[in-house]
């Protein structure tokens, strides 16, 4: 099953764990190898990503979201070894109230046909971002 998009379940979640403080989305993103816009508009899947990145990110940056990490996936060394992810970056919002404001934002919203068209499947995981201490094994 693909996971494209939070269920109502998530987005309520979501609400319930509203706290202070900035938050990070590990994104987990692998893109089809053609995109599926629904009006047969001919592009790659990382066409499409690019696309919903260029329209976007201005959103993002108005909000105060930024990009803290990126990385190219190599393999899995824990977990499915057929799992391939196309996409891997962290973004960090200076708050949920930052994050919500994206998700309502019309520009944001209309440039989701692009993400829609080009992710084949995904995770998105909300962190809440902490000091990694001194050494291996110190975080609370």
């Amino acid at each position: 099953m693909a996971h494209i998009a939070p269920t109502d379940a998530q987005i309520e979640q979501f609400r319930e764990l509203m706290r202070e403080g900035p938050i990070h989305l590990l994104n987990l993103v692998r893109l089809r190898p053609r995109a599926a816009y629904p009006d047969g508009l001919e592009a790659s899947g990382s066409e499409a990503y690019h696309a919903f990145a260029r329209e976007s990110a201005p959103v993002l940056e108005r909000v105060g979201a930024k990009q803290v990490w990126v990385g190219r996936f190599e393999m899995m060394v824990v977990g499915p070894g057929d799992e391939r992810w196309d996409r891997v970056f962290i973004v960090e919002y200076p708050s949920d109230a930052a994050f919500a404001a994206l998700m309502r934002d019309p520009v944001y919203r209309e440039a989701l046909k692009h993400h829609q068209a080009a992710v084949e499947d995904s995770r998105v995981i909300r962190l809440e971002p902490r000091d990694p201490g001194a050494q291996f094994g110190d975080w609370t």
